[in-house]
Formats: structure tokens, sequence, C-alpha cells
């Protein structure tokens, strides 16, 4: 199955360095839940670009915990065992949300989706807020609109090293 991990740089470089990520895991995927909000969604694939976004926001809330992090979303395209992922029943979690009791390693990542640089200014503005977002603030919400009106750059597994060494 493949599920959209949310982490931050710090995240990424610990799968570099150790070569996996151990579960149990928060992830975000198509689940039934996620098909019944979406439910006049055109298919899959729309449906795995809102696991996708809503792994980013999660991201988000991963930087509000981890000052060292670049402030640059971070979310990895990975597959996983079916059997390993149970969607979160929680009527204040993401639509997508789950939990993988899997490991996952660097050989299960099929991309990685991380922030531009012009992105940067709009992500650390939006980390100070999220919580206050996801709390149901107005001017929280704004601004976090405004991180995530960038898109994320793709990036196949080899690259992942390069990029980093970037930030």
């Amino acid at each position: 199955m493949r599920v959209y991990l949310p982490a931050t740089t710090t995240v990424l470089q610990r799968l570099l360095d150790q070569g996996r990520l151990e579960g149990p895991l928060t992830v975000f995927t198509v689940t039934p839940q996620l098909r019944s909000f979406y439910e006049l969604s055109d298919g899959d694939e729309e449906l795995e670009y809102a696991a996708l976004i809503a792994a980013a926001r999660a991201s988000l809330r991963l930087m509000d915990a981890d000052p060292t992090a670049a402030r640059r979303r971070v979310v990895l395209a990975a597959d996983v065992p079916d059997a390993s992922v149970t969607p979160i029943q929680d009527d204040a979690a993401d639509a997508g949300a789950a939990r993988t009791t899997a490991d996952v390693a660097l050989a299960d990542v099929a991309s990685a989706h991380i922030d531009v640089g012009e992105a940067e200014e709009d992500v650390r503005s939006a980390v100070n807020v999220v919580l206050e977002a996801d709390l149901g603030s107005e001017d929280a919400q704004f601004v976090v609109d405004q991180a995530e009106g960038h898109e994320l750059a793709w990036y196949a597994t080899q690259e992942i090293g390069p990029a980093l060494e970037l930030l």
C-alpha cells in the first residue's frame, strides 16, 4: 500500500543514516474515511494527492516540535504491507490518517517531496501558527494556506542525500 509519511529534514537524515524508520508510524493514505470525505473524486490519483497534502500539513506540526529541522515540509511516499496499515478512527484526525506497524526502509521509499527555497519563509510562518489553525483560528489558517500554496518538489530516492546537502 502506498502511504505518505510526514517528516522533517531531521527525520530524512535519520532515514539516510540508519537506512530505516522504525514503526509504528503515523502515515496518510487512501482510507475508507478519505474516500467518503472526497466522495465526488474522479479516482485514486486525486485521493493520493489529498493524502500527500495532509501529510505535508502534518510535517508542519512535526517541525513545530523540532526547532533544528529546516523549515521545509517533507513527505515520503513509501510502500508498506497492506496488513500493517490501520486507519485512525477518530473524528478529530484527518480523513486519510493511519498507523503502520511496519518499519519504512529506504528501499521502501518511492520518492521524497520537499519544499523548495521560495517556500521557506511561508513555511516558517506556518510552523509558528499551525496548532492555532488546527484549533480553528482563521488568521492562522490563512498563514498555513500560504505555505500550502507552494507545491512540493519531487525527488527520487537517490536524490535525497544531495537535496539535504543543499539545505
